[in-house]
């Protein structure tokens, strides 16, 4: 950091930094090693950079960087300027930008500080989605900001948006202790650690308990940001709220405390015990009893101070004591649940560190909602995908049958493909496999919107041709009013469809199948010598043309022949620039599967497709599998979970 030459009592130090997620953690370590270098600077001797000093502005730098990698998406610098307090000119007051950014001081005496600018060069996308101090809206952290820099604020130039803050230096004050047995303290309250209150022993009188805990309190107040980073990083991405509370009782204990319970809120208002955290893991269950008998009330204060909680007299074996004191958990103005924190002795914290617990229970409560919300959201799409898909597979007499299915991605719902065997009395079996365009929530609905159609028009007694035309008609009537009422993100939705339906042949075993490809894969059929060729012709996608006539292929499906039906999830996995099915690939895959039944197909299949790339699978993926026996046959299901098969219940006529 080398003195200004405008103003030699100004240090200025800078770096620029890519947008991209370690940006707030390079910042951070960028400040402090600044701050950390002028501590034995002698120009800088009349400014107090104390460890609290340097924790604020490390904070503070991490909340505007935070924000601006949000909000820019390039490169940004970040500059500090470290004054030593003099009087400047008003004409050239330094500032950030030169426009008064020293919070309206000009030429008049300052205080030693520390100014941090973030500058994003380009501010054509920063003005149109970032933060706009000019109509008194604050972005994502900047509450951090304005709470603890003396001053801050945003710069709008042509080339360039500076966010800024000051963070003023100030001789070291005594911090003000909280204590359990004290309740809430006031703003005003101030503690004289130098002198031992009338209801406190004097430090060399101090219990050995009471000396720990003053201890740690002193180290979360030291480690500053680092215990907050530490938080959010351990606390994000968690989806599940219990286990957000066992991570909260691991950062406090032993840190702050002898042992942490989390309380939260449920949805009849009540709240229950969700973990407990002790030092001494044999405790752990012993205070679980205790506490549950003494919980929350179901209606709690949404801010303010941590308030004393009553210690829990049935644990204290020695008779020792202790102290408690509840941080709420709240977030958007909403209380999630009840950090206790436990200690024998008294409990002592300094202001400072009283602040980071309760960042930390904020973080805590942020956590329980998006916990919450992935919950919800997961629970809808349960409830959705058992409404999608069958329960089970009907059993054809005389032909074995058996499903792969395995949706996209992580969440393991259903996506676009979906699947259905039913019997339709008459010794007739309809069977389909078919894929929405699109993997959203949409793509979902009308998966359920096919699937029952088909039943239903099955059900009326129209053939294999006459319900792909009015599957056919319904999904263009869909596309068109998707098109026209749902603005400008919808789009028309396809369908591709194999459909067929069975009819065992009693006699001669096997059955009578007939089956239409509207859009489809076309399905293969395997001759007991190893031949395949497609049982279908290939023919328009659903919902393009309402007008499209479809027509449907009959053959005789005899003993020891297959049908193998998939999904473009298998027949188009990309490995460099070459597809699985390319130069009839899949062909050749169910050429090997001569002599297999229908549930070694369906997984040979399955994993022919998940080896053919080293990439994970990017689509998602069915296969149908109907294989031509003697004798009582049962449906086999593999589902996504396990891989494993699973006998589905007796559903024929």
């Amino acid at each position: 950091m080398e003195p200004s030459p405008s103003f030699p009592r100004v240090f200025v130090s800078r770096t620029s930094l890519p947008s991209d997620r370690l940006a707030a953690s390079a910042a951070r370590a960028f400040v402090r090693s600044v701050l950390v270098e002028q501590v034995a600077s002698p120009d800088l001797s009349s400014v107090a950079i104390t460890d609290r000093f340097v924790d604020d502005a490390v904070l503070l730098v991490d909340e505007l960087v935070t924000n601006a990698v949000m909000h820019a998406g390039t490169e940004i610098e970040v500059i500090l300027r470290l004054e030593a307090g003099l009087r400047f000119p008003a004409a050239v007051a330094p500032g950030v930008g030169g426009d008064g950014g020293s919070g309206g001081l000009t030429g008049a005496e300052r205080r030693p500080g520390l100014v941090v600018e973030v500058v994003d060069h380009h501010p054509s996308s920063a003005v149109s989605r970032g933060t706009d101090a000019r109509h008194g809206r604050r972005g994502l952290g900047l509450q951090v900001v304005g709470a603890l820099a003396e001053s801050w604020g945003v710069t709008y130039r042509h080339t360039a948006k500076t966010v800024w803050f000051r963070l003023e230096a100030r001789t070291e004050e005594p911090e003000l202790l909280v204590t359990a047995d004290l309740g809430a303290r006031s703003d005003t309250e101030e503690a004289e650690p130098s002198a031992p209150a009338p209801d406190r022993p004097a430090r060399d009188q101090e219990p050995e308990a009471a000396r720990q805990n003053s201890a740690a309190s002193r180290r979360v107040d030291r480690i500053g940001p680092s215990f907050l980073a530490e938080a959010s990083e351990l606390l994000a991405g968690q989806l599940d709220e219990d286990m957000v509370a066992a991570l909260a009782g691991q950062l406090v204990v032993p840190r702050l405390a002898d042992w942490c319970a989390v309380w939260l809120s449920t949805d009849s208002g009540r709240m229950r015990l969700s973990r407990i955290w002790h030092m001494d893991e044999r405790m752990t269950e012993t205070l679980r009893p205790v506490l549950e008998k003494n919980p929350p009330p179901p209606s709690l204060r949404t801010a303010g101070f941590p308030w004393p909680w009553p210690w829990p007299e049935d644990h204290d074996a020695d008779g020792a004591g202790g102290s408690v004191l509840a941080f709420p958990l709240v977030t958007g103005g909403a209380c999630q649940g009840v950090l206790l924190l436990g200690r024998a002795g008294r409990m002592q914290m300094s202001d400072s560190v009283v602040r980071k617990v309760e960042d930390v229970a904020r973080l805590v409560a942020q956590a329980v909602v998006t916990a919450r919300q992935y919950t919800r959201q997961t629970t809808i799409s349960q409830a959705l995908q058992r409404r999608q898909l069958p329960p089970s597979l009907a059993r054809v007499p005389g032909v074995e049958t058996a499903i792969v299915y395995e949706p996209f991605g992580e969440a393991q719902t259903v996506g676009g493909d979906f699947y259905d065997l039913f019997p339709m009395g008459g010794r007739r079996w309809c069977f389909l496999l078919g894929d929405v365009q699109g993997k959203d929530p949409e793509a979902m609905s009308v998966t359920g919107l096919a699937r029952h159609l088909v039943r239903l028009l099955a059900r009326e007694g129209h053939g294999v041709e006459s319900v792909l035309h009015r599957l056919n008609i319904a999904m263009a009537e869909e596309s068109a009013e998707a098109v026209a009422y749902g603005g400008e993100q919808a789009h028309p939705r396809f369908l591709s469809l194999l459909y067929g339906e069975l009819e065992p042949d009693p006699v001669a075993g096997g059955a009578r199948c007939t089956i239409a490809s509207a859009g489809h894969p076309l399905p293969l059929r395997l001759f007991p010598d190893g031949t395949v060729e497609p049982a279908a012709d290939p023919q328009m996608l659903l919902g393009i043309d309402r007008s499209t006539r479809f027509s449907a292929n009959t053959f005789d499906l005899a003993l020891g022949e297959t049908l193998l039906c998939v999904t473009d999830g298998v027949t188009e996995r990309r490995n460099g620039n070459r597809q699985l099915d390319d130069d009839d690939g899949l062909s050749e895959v169910l050429r090997g599967c001569a002599g297999m039944g229908a549930m070694a197909v369906a997984e040979r299949v399955r994993q022919v497709a998940h080896d053919f790339a080293p990439e994970p699978m990017e689509d998602d993926l069915a296969v149908l599998v109907m294989h031509a026996v003697r004798g009582p046959v049962r449906a086999r299901t593999i589902g996504p979970q396990d891989g494993t098969a699973a006998g589905a219940p007796d559903t024929g006529a």
